[in-house]
């Protein structure tokens, strides 16, 4: 033990490593604040995430409702109730016209296509539903009945299914 005389001589007792102790204090917390720190970012990651896979169906979606909206006779004629398998089709050109039979299977190959490459897992289905809200990549269940076309966009993320759904009333 080291001791030291005041003025008054006197000993006095210095306290050693009590410094140390507190920086040890200070290094823990500054270490679990860190932690948080890097586990709000990760969520926040997370959350990004999900909100740019769901923005992509959302545009997606509405490109096909503008497709469905674009071919009125094709719509009004029942072509758009239940694609659910792209079929191929030929090209429409100047020289070739489409039917508005073809123009609708076009449609939905095309966007099938744009679905596929744009979301992890995705498909999706244009069919008349009457309950639109429902179904999975799997069974899309569309009941064919009812007076709008349901735009139905399914992708999975991190294991987990999810849909977006559009409504269209042509």
């Amino acid at each position: 033990m080291h001791v030291s005389l005041s003025r008054n001589r006197r000993p006095v007792r210095r306290r050693a490593g009590f410094a140390l102790i507190e920086v040890l204090v200070s290094v823990v917390i500054l270490a679990i604040a860190a932690l948080g720190y890097a586990a709000l970012q990760l969520r926040g990651l997370s959350t990004n995430s999900s909100a740019m896979w769901r923005s992509k169906a959302t545009v997606l979606a509405y490109e096909a409702a503008d497709r469905v909206r674009a071919n009125v006779p094709g719509a009004t004629a029942g072509q758009y109730n239940n694609l659910v398998t792209p079929a191929v089709v030929a090209a429409c050109t100047l020289t070739n016209v489409c039917t508005s039979t073809q123009m609708a299977a076009r449609d939905f190959a095309q966007w099938r296509t744009a679905v596929l490459n744009a979301l992890p897992g995705g498909t999706g289905v244009i069919c008349l539903d009457s309950s639109p809200d429902d179904g999975t990549a799997a069974s899309p269940a569309c009941d064919g009945s009812g007076t709008q076309i349901a735009i139905k966009v399914f992708w999975s993320e991190r294991g987990t299914a999810a849909r977006f759904v559009n409504v269209v009333r042509p």
